[in-house]
């Protein structure tokens, strides 16, 4: 079993971003932060998240799901023609992580 737990929403312009989903979405988006990262609660939408820019990226969509096992997660997604791009790895020494790219990234 498997469960979405949180989201980000990266691109070149992240104010631009953080307009445009809390328009769509109606969102309340909290940037009152030194890099101006975009915080979406919760509790306002079920799943927690975040928007932001990022120079090096046109955009990219994360989705951290929660699984019982990071390493055979990634496994089966290579498996499944996925590329392995992070990990497993332990994230301040609480979150063990791992990411893959699908197989139509580019």
């Amino acid at each position: 079993m498997s469960t979405v737990t949180d989201f980000e929403i990266i691109g070149k312009d992240g104010k631009a971003l953080q307009r445009y989903y809390s328009e769509l979405f109606g969102w309340t988006i909290n940037d009152d932060n030194p890099m101006g990262y975009g915080m979406v609660e919760r509790e306002e939408n079920g799943i927690a998240g975040g928007i932001g820019g990022y120079d090096g990226h046109d955009g990219l969509v994360t989705f951290y799901i929660e699984v019982p096992d990071v390493e055979a997660a990634l496994a089966k997604a290579e498996s499944l023609g996925g590329t392995r791009v992070i990990g497993p790895e332990t994230i301040m020494d609480m979150v063990e992580l791992g990411l893959f790219a699908d197989p139509e990234a580019t």
